[in-house]
């Protein structure tokens, strides 16, 4: 054998045995397959825009739910569908009215763990009004609109003033634009079910929150045990920090 072929074959051995023993990356490793993230009022399934690929680039499967806003019922109804599409177990995540909608259908056996991202978690027989009723007001709530269907959106100052103050402009115009209106009547619809009560739970606290008063936030932590952090950020936490929100769903799918 020449000297320059038995040289190559001693690197390719070489190069090979290097490689057998290099570190090899190891996926994450969850209890979860998959994640369901529930919008809140004013907004929509895009409000998950920074956080859904954090999660796909962790390995989870993801869906936003568009939910329809009209009632509690149809919310749940459009989560379901968004929940039978994908491998269990999954985690439901629900920011600000999303919460009401994961606290009423997140204990069936294929949700895994709730997160609450700035979201309300009310005690089965309590509506949005009932639930919110002992806390201070809300400054973003005196910004709301009715419309002649009993459809409530946020003004443009509500937005950029309460809503998510700390984005910058021309985000707080898309918000503004692509806003999902509640219907009113959905706001007195009282849940049934405590999901909370029968699976982990996690969060994250908005400290400069104007729409789902800090205090709530807080107060929710001691009822649900949850694991959780606090931001110092307005009502949308998802959009300011999202390597934040997307880190306490990756410890729930864990």
């Amino acid at each position: 054998m020449k000297r320059r072929t038995v040289l190559k074959a001693v690197s390719v051995i070489a190069a090979a045995t290097a490689m057998s023993f290099a570190p090899v990356a190891v996926a994450e490793e969850f209890e979860a397959k998959s994640v369901v993230l529930v919008h809140g009022a004013f907004a929509d399934g895009s409000a998950w825009n920074r956080v859904t690929p954090l999660l796909e680039k962790a390995g989870l499967n993801v869906i936003a739910a568009q939910i329809p806003l009209s009632s509690l019922e149809a919310d749940v109804k459009a989560t379901q569908r968004a929940i039978d599409r994908l491998e269990a177990p999954v985690v439901l995540v629900g920011h600000s009215w999303g919460g009401m909608v994961i606290t009423e259908m997140g204990a069936q056996d294929k949700v895994h763990s709730l997160v609450y991202v700035a979201a309300f978690a009310p005690n089965a027989g309590q509506s949005l009004g009932d639930y919110t009723a002992d806390y201070p007001h809300a400054d973003g709530l005196d910004h709301l609109e009715k419309d002649a269907s009993g459809y409530y959106r946020l003004s443009h100052k509500g937005v950029a003033e309460h809503f998510a103050f700390d984005l910058p402009d021309a985000e707080i115009d898309t918000i503004f634009a692509t806003q999902g209106p509640i219907n009113s009547a959905a706001l007195g619809t009282q849940v049934t079910n405590a999901a909370w009560q029968k699976k982990p739970n996690f969060a994250v606290v908005s400290t400069e929150d104007r729409m789902t008063h800090t205090a709530i936030q807080r107060d929710q932590i001691r009822k649900l045990n949850a694991t959780y952090v606090e931001v110092e950020t307005s009502h949308v936490p998802m959009l300011t920090h999202p390597q934040i929100v997307a880190d306490m769903i990756i410890k729930a799918a864990k």
